[in-house]
């Protein structure tokens, strides 16, 4: 099985997420927004399959650091697509999309391995 696996490498989240999956023996593709700015089209892709509201990472620093301006941006998908484009470490980590186009969002060993 090939997962594709989006996020930033040195979070603590994905490194759990990343051993769980070795752990498995679960091939994947490591995509890190860090060295390849997530598109538009992908956004859009992963709205397709889950909210907005579940995809916005509320809990990171970027995200508190933002005026209340800002945070109002990111409830609407047109204003907020750019932002999450220029400020990736606002998504919710990791994202995982398994062969069947589904995804999960953040890291959940019971979710994720009911999908493998």
């Amino acid at each position: 099985m090939n997962l594709k696996v989006y996020g930033i490498k040195n979070c603590n989240t994905m490194k759990k997420a990343f051993d769980f999956l070795e752990s498995k023996g679960v091939e994947y593709e490591f995509i890190d927004y860090k060295k390849q700015k997530p598109t538009v089209e992908l956004l859009e892709g992963f709205l397709n399959k889950t909210s907005l509201e579940s995809l916005v990472n509320k809990k990171g620093t970027t995200y508190r650091k933002m005026d209340e301006g800002q945070k109002s941006a990111l409830e609407q998908k047109e204003s907020a697509l750019p932002i999450l484009v220029e400020n990736s470490s606002m998504i919710k980590r990791p994202v995982i999309v398994y062969q069947d186009g589904s995804l999960t969002l953040g890291f959940d060993p019971e979710e994720i391995q009911s999908k493998l």
